[in-house]
């Protein structure tokens, strides 16, 4: 595997231009269609989920929520029993499994562990639209495009070394982490506000903050597969930062039904 210090070295010596460096824009344009890619995944899944699980029909519809939705059984099983839970957790033993699994897997797994990974985020994520009106989840994920194109351009072209901030933004995120499941026993909305602003500002530095991190990693010696497995972890982590941002601002963003 190349060594990360000497890709840095390597795109800071005088005269190498990483925006002219067609090996280096290859790989990016990998990274992004395969963040793309996944993200495109995620959506079909949650759309094809939340329209099996609900109806208009009130003869198929087995329960209705407060919002006046009518679940179908398949609804009523996957966000009223528990295996809910199985859908919630599937997500996060997908995700780790592939960042611990993937320097033993070839290109071709990795790449079918990250899809899998994210169709099982689109069926957890399913449940916005019994939250947030449809207007609102596509007003908001136009949004969070908008902003992670910009923070993204920001990270892959910026002469900043980025990399001082980055145990400070990971260090939110476990205060998120840990505010959160506080929240869950308190039910605070002055807590909840909190979070979710804090979680716009974090997921927002670490997308410019991996982007370059990922340009950085770049070596243009790496053998295919190596680069390969690079660019599919490369997505996986802005694939990460969209989502969450998206979640953060639709929290702000959203319309509740």
């Amino acid at each position: 595997m190349a060594d990360p210090i000497r890709n840095y070295q390597t795109s800071a010596v005088p005269g190498v231009r990483a925006d002219i460096d067609q090996g280096l824009r290859a790989y990016m344009i990998k990274v992004y269609n395969l963040m793309g890619l996944g993200l495109l995944i995620t959506g079909l899944a949650a759309i094809g989920t939340i329209m099996l699980a609900t109806t208009t029909d009130p003869a198929s519809a087995v329960a209705t929520l407060p919002s006046g939705e009518m679940l179908t059984s398949f609804g009523y099983a996957i966000f009223g029993s528990p295996l809910r839970w199985i859908v919630m957790l599937a997500p996060l033993a997908a995700v780790f499994f592939l960042s611990f699994r993937i320097q033993s897997m070839s290109v071709a797994a990795a790449q079918t562990t990250f899809w899998v990974y994210a169709g099982l985020v689109g069926l957890s994520l399913s449940s916005i639209f019994l939250v947030y009106t449809t207007a609102s989840v596509s007003q908001t994920f136009f949004a969070t495009a908008a902003a992670f194109g910009a923070l993204s351009l920001f990270g892959y072209t910026t002469k900043r070394d980025l990399s001082a901030m980055g145990s400070f933004l990971i260090m939110g995120v476990f205060g998120i982490i840990i505010a959160s499941v506080i929240n869950i026993f308190l039910q605070s909305s002055a807590l909840t506000f909190a979070v979710s602003a804090i979680g716009v500002l974090v997921f927002a530095g670490l997308t410019a903050y991996d982007t370059q991190k990922i340009k950085e990693m770049y070596f243009e010696g790496d053998a295919s597969d190596v680069a390969g497995r690079k660019a599919i972890m490369g997505a996986l982590s802005l694939y990460l930062d969209f989502i969450n941002l998206f979640m953060f601002l639709l929290q702000f963003m959203g319309d509740r039904r």
